[in-house]
């Protein structure tokens, strides 16, 4: 058996399968898939830099007149995947030909179109961004996304790269609408990168502290005595059903090392029950920062997390902050 170091000449075998005309272009062919980088040992670090990574990745099959359109789609994708993580420190490198340098294949007015097709999408974005000699690779130009940890180091997530040589190598062809064959052009579209490095950063941008509708579990269920079991079910069981990750805590722990333990894992939300709250059909709630509320009405709570969930808040929000 084999490890493959890319997914591009599986995408490439696709188009290459059967007659394309330029009615079926833009083609684009997406996958999660897992490769692997013979990494030096001493480069190797957690999450970051590994040897079997899954990437995210696309190849868009396009024709000239399509190329810049697509490319300004791929990168506005990276730029909504940025937002709605919240993930706001990055600049945005702008890969061009070293003027010295003759390795780049490709017809150099083709060249000079995809480059300028990147620096307008890039400029489009409204974001810092940077033109870097050199920095292409040697089938055409590219546009990486460049992130800033938490403690300043920078790390290159979402790219989206042009490719004149694969069509070439593999001589890819359409039939034009002259009914000439052509070649098309294809872009390499990765907005998350390596999943894996992609979850590090996350992880350490929110220090653990994610989103409501990112946090892995978002409620956790706390009974205060065995007899407020059957009503933790029913909760358990009415968020769920609105699509909410939750998981119940009916053990025989006192609710105070109960309360200890679930903040250590940081769910957006304790769902604490007692007698009262069986009673009246309620929850009291504790946010993630500690704030506390009591009698909830469980279906007002679920509505309102339902709705924070969809509006992607960037922090749990259900709880009032006491006033200073």
């Amino acid at each position: 058996y084999m490890l493959k170091p890319m997914n591009c000449p599986h995408h490439v075998k696709i188009y290459a399968s059967q007659a394309r005309s330029y009615r079926n272009l833009p083609l684009r062919l997406a996958e999660f898939g897992t490769v692997y980088r013979w990494e030096q040992s001493g480069e190797i670090s957690g999450m970051t830099r590994v040897r079997g990574f899954t990437q995210d990745d696309a190849h868009l099959f396009v024709t000239e007149d399509q190329l810049a359109d697509e490319v300004l789609g791929c990168i506005e994708l990276v730029q909504i995947i940025f937002d709605k993580l919240g993930m706001e420190d990055y600049r945005v490198r702008v890969g061009l030909r070293d003027p010295d340098s003759s390795k780049y294949v490709g017809d150099p007015k083709r060249w000079d179109k995809a480059e300028d097709a990147c620096r307008a999408a890039a400029q489009s974005l409204g974001v810092e961004w940077s033109e870097e000699e050199g920095e292409a690779a040697f089938y055409g130009p590219k546009i990486d996304f460049v992130v800033k940890d938490v403690i300043g180091r920078e790390w290159q997530l979402g790219t989206v790269q042009v490719d004149y040589n694969l069509p070439e190598r593999f001589d890819l062809t359409y039939k034009g609408s002259d009914g000439v064959l052509h070649r098309p052009v294809m872009i390499h579209r990765a907005p998350f990168g390596s999943m894996e490095r992609f979850c590090g950063v996350l992880i350490e941008h929110f220090g653990g502290r994610f989103p409501t509708w990112l946090t892995p579990t978002q409620c956790h269920v706390i009974t205060i005595r065995e007899e407020h079991k059957a009503y933790a079910g029913q909760v358990a069981e009415a968020l769920k059903e609105a699509g909410v990750r939750v998981e119940v805590d009916d053990s025989d722990n006192n609710i105070m090392k109960k309360i200890r333990n679930h903040r250590k894992l940081q769910p957006a939300y304790l769902v604490i029950l007692g007698d009262e709250e069986a009673q009246s059909n309620t929850v009291s709630l504790r946010a993630r920062n500690g704030d506390q509320v009591a009698g909830v009405p469980l279906q007002d709570f679920i509505a309102d997390l339902s709705n924070e969930i969809e509006q992607k808040t960037p922090v749990p929000s259900l709880v009032p902050s006491p006033p200073e």
